[in-house]
């Protein structure tokens, strides 16, 4: 039996199924490969991958619904983590068709595959955006999600709304994610702390929204990726009460449920720039801009749900997660400063 991961070249996927290879699960891996940022680091991810035995890559898109289910069956996968899907707030009001495509059509597909197969279980990505002009903080579970500012986090609420539906009707036993503002090593370019210790190091101005006046809940990589495997690991009908055969409509009871990860700290924007700077032992120059379309000025998780039922606890403090980010952006470009 396999997991099948998909996204598997980005970043949350990549690190996910690098973990999981470590103790020899045989993991197959799906992306297509797009170029919405560097094709290079994608590329290199995958590589990590493919020194592992256990490992597995198919680069096609998830909109192939019959090539998606043929490898399920070729592989006996029993287990799918979908992390595939557009990402971003900000281009989901540059080209949003793509995110009807990938983040709504091709999770109706791994759903449909879930359903035909009978999947043991369905962990997805959502996001914290999904809280959209929620001012009630923490976020919680279970505070209201029908206000998103954003396509994208438009599209992630489906996400969930679909996902209970094939739970209600089907029985498959489905998990949401919402991570909050990810980080780390192996990063996406177009994030904010890539960008920052990118544009710092070659002089150039960072470009910092809302004038500053943000606060996010960094998460470190490892955390989430801690987190997805205990969810992973987590014995359904006994942790969960997912043993019904007759589903309720209630969420309660569904086999359903949704679940923050993120690190439960408020860091304002402004503080996770002088963390920057103070590793770097360099000052940034700053454009300061207006707060974004689509942007929400506050995310702060809950995460009392997925410390009780998956004993979830975040470890990284910021200081050392964006050093680790820095060490491995400074290997990787193999990058010389004073």
């Amino acid at each position: 039996m396999s997991i099948i991961i998909t996204g598997s070249a980005g970043f949350i996927g990549s690190e996910l199924a690098y973990k999981l290879l470590k103790t020899r699960l045989k993991i197959i891996g799906v992306d297509n490969h797009n170029n919405y940022y560097d094709s290079r680091l994608k590329n290199k991810r995958v590589n990590r991958l493919k020194k592992f035995k256990n490992y597995k890559h198919y680069k096609f898109d998830i909109l192939n619904q019959n090539k998606l289910l043929n490898i399920c069956k070729k592989h006996k996968v029993r287990k799918v983590i979908h992390l595939a899907g557009q990402a971003g707030v900000r281009y989901s009001l540059v080209d949003p068709s793509s995110y009807l495509d990938s983040n709504i059509v091709g999770f109706f597909n791994v759903l449909n595959v879930c359903k035909i197969l009978k999947m043991d279980r369905l962990l997805y990505a959502s996001t914290s955006s999904v809280y959209g002009l929620n001012k009630k903080l923490p976020f919680s579970e279970n505070d209201n999600t029908d206000h998103p500012i954003s396509f994208y986090s438009a599209t992630k609420k489906c996400n969930e709304i679909m996902a209970h539906s094939y739970s209600y009707l089907y029985n498959i036993k489905t998990i949401g994610l919402r991570f909050f503002t990810v980080y780390g090593p192996w990063g996406r370019p177009d994030m904010a702390l890539f960008k920052f210790v990118d544009d710092i190091l070659k002089n150039k101005k960072i470009k910092v929204y809302n004038k500053g006046d943000h606060i996010r809940d960094f998460t470190y990589i490892d955390d989430i990726t801690d987190g997805i495997i205990k969810l992973l690991k987590l014995d359904l009908k006994k942790d969960l009460n997912f043993n019904l055969k007759k589903p309720s409509p209630s969420s309660s009871i569904c086999p359903w449920r949704v679940y923050n990860i993120g690190s439960n700290k408020k860091i304002k924007l402004m503080e996770f720039i002088h963390v920057i700077e103070k590793i770097l032992n360099k000052k940034a120059k700053i454009q300061y801009l207006p707060l974004q379309k689509g942007d929400v000025k506050t995310t702060y998780a809950n995460i009392s749900k997925i410390k009780s039922d998956a004993k979830y606890k975040p470890s990284t403090d910021l200081y050392k997660g964006v050093s680790k980010f820095i060490n491995w952006y400074l290997n990787y470009y193999n990058y010389k400063y004073k």
